[in-house]
């Protein structure tokens, strides 16, 4: 098995890479690339869904991003501790129907000792928006790496 660094034990810096990386990962919506981070095992809690093991991950983002057009993520590192941290982020979509959404969400994450996560609880809540009120409009420029993403 690979190790995907960085590893835990986590410091302020090696948090940030982990959450930095994850948030280039989910906006390529690419659920194959995607899964690679997440252990064979890895256990899911998303919304009111619950997702076991690789193949139901790339099951799951696969249905996600058939639903939400243009999706483009924005995470934040919140704490970290040992092989855990906390995030909170904002990701922007189009339905189907052409109505805009933006999410804002937590989640929390556990690691193995070869960087891959094993658990992921994430809560979301979704709020209508204009296509006027878009502020995510793809990944994340190389200028604004490292800063907090403004709330609203």
């Amino acid at each position: 098995m690979a190790d995907r660094p960085p590893l835990p034990p986590f410091t302020r810096e090696t948090a940030a890479q982990k959450v930095q990386a994850a948030e280039d990962a989910w906006n390529t919506r690419d659920p194959h690339k995607v899964a690679l981070a997440y252990s064979e095992d890895s256990v899911w809690r998303n919304r009111d869904t619950f997702v076991t093991g690789r193949a139901e991950i790339v099951a799951f983002l696969t249905a996600k991003w058939e639903r939400e057009l243009e999706y483009a993520l924005r995470k934040d590192l919140w704490a970290f501790d040992d092989n855990r941290i906390a995030v909170r982020f904002q990701y922007e979509s189009r339905d189907t129907r052409g109505r805009w959404w933006r999410s804002y969400g937590n989640e929390l994450w556990e690691f193995d000792e070869h960087g891959l996560m094993t658990r992921r609880e994430a809560s979301i809540n979704d709020v209508s928006i204009e296509a006027e009120q878009r502020r995510i409009l793809g990944p994340r420029p190389e200028a604004e790496r490292g800063r907090t993403f403004p709330l609203r």
